[in-house]
């Protein structure tokens, strides 16, 4: 893992993999019965699925993916932007070894944690095969694939996972949101002027913002923000995929410690579920589309909590170009 991806995963992902390391629907919301050696998902879209598994025979001997329920809209591409609710679990074992429907833990009134995914990019959670699967399909669907952990997830299976190359594994995904969104988007419009003590941001078109850092002043103790370019989208809630561009640096020294134009452009991830530092949920949840923020967060609302990043003593201050939600 280069500096840069190291630093962007410190910075903001909060949500570890379970089973790896980094590297046609029908009305009642089942896949139609068992199927010889296919799992079958029943249940609700937007409710945990059951799993079961035909009592006799062997699981088939090829990957299988089928659409359980066929949600509405437009159709995936590749390059948009998907929040997904998943489970998974081992062929013949009503066990789940991972997903996003356990409860919540850091309060009742917080949404669910989910996977907010780029298709076609690396995840941290999803192989990248399962993750493919959703491609075509339209938000509100409910997708099974299943194979073995060898074909899904290669070299890159967990070795500590305790499942072997051999083990037929049952996903199955729930396309909450999807969106199209222009990986070299940018906020638009005139930027005012930043206010006495917080630092001079100049956000040059398709690079970094540049950040300087107040002289003789001293990193505020409390989250400081402001919206430099106001826009005019929709609100910003908790639980839904933010797509936006930023940039990072420490106040300490004013040195750049990541950026989403160092790695290709926009960068999802779900926010106000304690899956991002606390100081982008509480500075970016009721934000509009299209604001350019600027986010002063000490280390209390940063990695104060995780003494084993290098960034856990440090005030952090971003900038963040609010490019959608889905």
């Amino acid at each position: 893992m280069n500096y840069n991806t190291k630093r962007r995963v410190a910075a903001l992902l909060a949500v570890p993999a379970l089973l790896f390391t980094a590297a046609c629907g029908s009305d009642d919301d089942s896949n139609g019965g068992e199927t010889a050696g296919v799992a079958q998902v029943d249940g609700k879209v937007g409710e945990k699925p059951k799993i079961s598994v035909p009592k006799e025979g062997d699981p088939s001997g090829k990957t299988v993916v089928e659409t359980v329920s066929e949600g509405s809209g437009t159709a995936i591409k590749a390059s948009d932007f998907v929040r997904l609710d998943w489970t998974v679990e081992k062929w013949g074992e009503d066990q789940e070894l991972g997903g996003t429907w356990a409860a919540t833990s850091t309060g009742e009134s917080t949404p669910r944690r989910q996977s907010v995914e780029q298709i076609g990019k690396p995840s941290q959670q999803l192989p990248a095969k399962v993750l493919d699967a959703v491609k075509g399909q339209k938000p509100g669907s409910r997708v099974l694939v299943q194979g073995t952990a060898g074909d899904l997830i290669g070299e890159s299976l967990n070795p500590s996972s305790g499942i072997n190359q051999k083990d037929v594994l049952i996903w199955v995904v729930d396309v909450a949101g999807a969106g199209t969104v222009d990986a070299k988007g940018e906020a638009k419009g005139e930027q005012a002027a930043t206010e006495a003590g917080m630092p001079e941001v100049k956000a040059p078109s398709q690079k970094a913002a540049t950040i300087t850092i107040p002289k003789n002043t001293k990193a505020p103790k409390d989250l400081k923000e402001q919206v430099l370019i106001k826009g005019d989208g929709k609100k910003v809630e908790a639980g839904q995929g933010l797509v936006a561009q930023y940039t990072g640096v420490k106040w300490e020294d004013g040195k750049k410690f990541d950026s989403s134009w160092d790695h290709g452009g926009a960068t999802a991830f779900q926010i106000g579920t304690g899956s991002v530092v606390p100081g982008w949920d509480k500075g970016l949840v009721g934000k509009n589309v299209g604001d350019r923020v600027l986010l002063v967060i000490p280390p209390s609302l940063g990695y104060g909590s995780s003494p084993n990043s290098e960034l856990s003593k440090n005030t952090l201050v971003f900038v963040v170009d609010i490019l959608d939600v889905v």
